[in-house]
């Protein structure tokens, strides 16, 4: 029979994420709340704080689980590439234009998989890159580059 444990890195984890909501949360009463359709100063931040609360809600909960033996390995792979592909698309976002950074995050993003292949990474980041050009810049109409000062042609 399995025996209950306490992960206590999780559950000090989300202990602290419920404190850090608590304080957003209160802290957003200070401004104006408004209501959903007129939403004032302090509503999007009371939200984000509520949403905090019930991440750490849902970690500590999951801190108290059954012993099911030892943690894989670590997916150094994924951090390699998952992690720097955002931090590359800030970067270079203003330089390169919205299409090209999103593009080479996209395709640097793709390889912490281990079965993805460089072609089919070219066509996962490719795929990525032409749905959000169509649907940030020709649908929802949002004023940014798509070409930056760094690629004119």
């Amino acid at each position: 029979m399995k025996s209950l444990a306490v992960d206590t890195t999780n559950a000090l984890c989300g202990a602290i994420f419920i404190a850090l909501g608590a304080f957003f949360a209160y802290q957003s009463f200070e401004l104006e709340l408004g209501t959903a359709l007129r939403m004032g100063p302090g509503y999007f931040p009371f939200v984000l704080a509520l949403i905090l609360m019930l991440l750490g809600i849902v970690i500590l909960i999951q801190s108290v689980r059954t012993d099911s033996g030892p943690l894989g390995p670590i997916a150094l792979r994924g951090m390699l590439f998952i992690l720097p592909a955002p931090i590359f698309f800030g970067l270079t976002v203003r330089g390169l234009g919205f299409a090209p950074a999103l593009f080479f995050s996209a395709l640097i993003a793709a390889f912490a998989s281990t079965r993805m292949r460089p072609l089919m990474g070219v066509i996962l980041a490719a795929a990525v890159t032409v749905f959000s050009v169509v649907v940030f810049s020709y649908a929802l109409g949002l004023p940014f580059e798509r070409f930056g000062p760094w690629v004119r042609f």
